[in-house]
């Protein structure tokens, strides 16, 4: 894929839903359920980072999901990029971006959610062919005003910010001109993963997918 394709293939999937959940799953047995109360409560795209020894095995159980695309987040390395082709991501999501990292889902045909903070790191994915990215760390890297400020000179950039972000502050990303959703974790709290309460992740899940944007 091309950076262009790469970058359009990631705007689609930014623009199913104003929130992509950040998930980290400990148990895989956890996966598929978990997957079901997101997609039922609105939030088809899913980010599972590759934080945990079972991630892997959660892409492929939540790959089988009806109605979900389901993502690898925390790329960084070409193994990384070809271990979440091979268990079915539809996506990735890398915190920063190497020329090693974009080239790897190039040749892998896995469109590429790139992390960004700064103007310099926008201008190069630009550069490179990229115009949909991931603003990380949000909160720590100056927020909404940030990313505000970012959009002004270069407004041909889009962004799903992540790091930080929550039910509270959503909107003052999600209402910027230059931001298509926005990922978030609060959406699948670990304590609530863990009882297996599906029926309030999916109301948690409801509640971000009326967001506007």
């Amino acid at each position: 894929m091309t950076p262009s394709e790469q970058s359009a293939s990631a705007r689609k999937i930014c623009e199913l839903a104003p929130i992509v959940p950040v998930i980290v799953v400990k148990d895989v047995a956890h996966a598929a359920p978990l997957a079901k109360a997101l997609v039922a409560g609105g939030l088809p795209a899913l980010e599972v980072t590759l934080r945990t020894p079972c991630a892997l095995d959660a892409i492929r159980a939540m790959a089988d999901v009806e109605g979900g695309v389901v993502g690898a987040g925390t790329l960084l390395t070409p193994a990384d990029v070809k271990a979440a082709k091979a268990a079915g991501a539809k996506f990735g999501v890398s915190p920063g971006a190497t020329e090693t990292l974009v080239k790897a889902c190039e040749d892998e045909g896995l469109p590429l959610l790139p992390g960004a903070a700064t103007a310099s790191e926008v201008m190069k994915l630009l550069e490179m062919g990229y115009d949909v990215l991931k603003f990380f760390p949000a909160e720590a890297s100056g927020g909404a005003p940030a990313l505000k400020a970012i959009g002004a000179p270069i407004p041909q950039v889009s962004f799903c910010p992540t790091g930080g972000v929550s039910m509270k502050n959503a909107n003052d990303y999600l209402s910027l001109p230059n931001v298509l959703c926005a990922g978030g974790s609060w959406v699948a709290p670990d304590a609530m993963v863990q009882s297996g309460d599906w029926a309030g992740i999916e109301a948690l899940a409801r509640e971000a997918a009326a967001l506007p944007r």
